[in-house]
C-alpha cells in the first residue's frame, strides 16, 4: 500500500453513494471517476501512479489511495470506510490481448481483490467485461448469449465473471458485469486507431496507413461509456450481463473518414497497408437491452 489520501467519514446518505473506483486514472476509469463527481457521489479512487492522478483535474474532489492491487489491498477494506459499491476497472498490460499472463497473473489477483471486497461487506460489484468475451462470433452480440473467448485476455475476464457468479451462491452480492465493445476520446490509448489518426494529421502527414477498414465494429464516445457506468451502478437491480454500446454497427474506414471531416484534414487514407487482426471477426457489435431499458426509464 503506498501513499493514502483518505478522509473516512460515513457513508454518504440518501440517493448518493460511496464508490471505490479501481484503475481511477486509466481511460475509462478518469472519466467514470468525473461522472459519478458530478451526479453528486462520493470517490474513493485507486490507482498505482500518484504522479498520474495529481494531473487529474477531479484529484482534490476524491479521496485517492495510492495502490498496486497485484501487491497488497487489504488495507482498503477497514470495516469503518467500506464503499457502498466498487467500479473494478483497474487491468493491466493492455491492449495487450494474446499474452498469457492475464490468465497466470491477473485472474487470480482480480478474484483475490474482490472476493475479499465481498468477504468485508461490499454489497455491489460493477466490473468491466469486454466483447473479447464473446470471440469470434459474428453478426449482433446478446447479453444472453454464449461466451467463447478466443484470446488469453478474453478468456480471463471471462472466468472472472463466471468465477464471480460462483461466488454469489456463497455471499450474496449485487453483481454487475459491463462488457466493453470500443471506445474513443480524450485519453485514449496512444496506439488506438484514432489516437493514431490525430497524431498523423496533427503532424501534418501526408498519409495515414489502415487496413482495409471494412470491418465492423461498434463503438461509443467515452462519456457516454461513463454515463452508462453511472446509470448502472445506480440501479443495483440490473444486473448480470450489460453490454455497454451502441448497437449500431459502423465501418472503420467510415469511422476514420468521419474523423477526417471533423478534422478539416485531406490527409491521404492508405487502405490495405495492415492486414486484418486475426482474434476478432470481421464484423460485429452488441445488442443491449438493459442499457437501454434503463437509459429510456431515467433520461426521459
Amino acid at each position: 500500500m503506498g501513499r493514502k489520501i483518505c478522509d473516512c467519514g460515513a457513508r454518504v446518505e440518501g440517493s448518493c453513494m460511496r464508490v471505490m473506483v479501481t484503475g481511477a486514472t486509466g481511460f475509462v476509469g478518469q472519466h467514470v471517476v468525473n461522472e459519478l463527481l458530478a451526479r453528486g457521489h462520493s470517490v474513493v479512487a485507486i490507482a498505482r501512479d500518484i504522479k498520474r492522478a495529481l494531473e487529474m483535474p477531479w484529484f482534490d474532489r476524491v479521496e485517492f489511495i495510492q495502490c498496486d492491487l497485484h501487491e497488497s489491498f487489504k488495507p482498503l477494506f477497514q470495516p469503518e470506510c467500506l464503499p457502498n459499491a466498487i467500479v473494478h476497472l483497474a487491468w493491466p498490460g493492455l491492449p495487450n490481448y494474446r499474452d498469457f499472463f492475464h490468465i497466470s497473473k491477473n485472474l487470480p489477483a482480480d478474484l483475490a481483490f474482490l472476493e475479499a471486497a465481498v468477504k468485508s461487506g461490499v454489497p455491489q460489484l460493477l466490473v468491466a467485461g469486454t466483447c473479447l468475451e464473446y470471440g469470434m462470433q459474428y453478426g449482433p452480440l446478446t447479453e444472453e448469449m454464449e461466451t467463447r473467448p478466443a484470446t488469453p485476455y478474453g478468456f480471463a475476464k471471462d472466468a472472472l465473471r463466471k468465477a464471480l457468479q460462483l461466488l454469489q451462491k456463497e455471499r450474496p452480492f449485487a453483481l454487475q458485469w459491463m462488457r466493453l465493445f470500443y471506445m474513443y476520446g480524450e485519453g485514449q490509448n496512444k496506439n488506438s486507431l484514432l489516437a493514431q489518426l490525430d497524431r498523423a494529421i496533427d503532424e501534418g502527414q501526408p498519409v495515414f496507413n489502415m487496413s482495409m477498414g471494412t470491418q465492423l465494429r461498434d463503438y461509443l464516445p467515452i462519456q457516454d461509456v461513463a454515463k452508462n457506468f453511472a446509470i448502472v451502478l445506480e440501479n443495483p437491480d440490473c444486473q448480470g450481463v450489460i453490454n455497454c454500446c451502441s448497437g449500431m454497427p459502423v465501418s472503420v474506414l467510415d469511422l476514420v473518414q468521419q474523423r477526417c471531416r471533423e478534422k478539416e484534414s485531406d490527409i491521404r487514407i492508405n487502405r490495405g497497408h495492415y492486414p486484418y487482426p486475426d482474434y476478432e471477426p470481421l464484423a460485429f457489435w452488441g445488442k443491449s437491452a438493459k442499457l437501454g431499458t434503463l437509459r429510456s426509464t431515467f433520461e426521459t
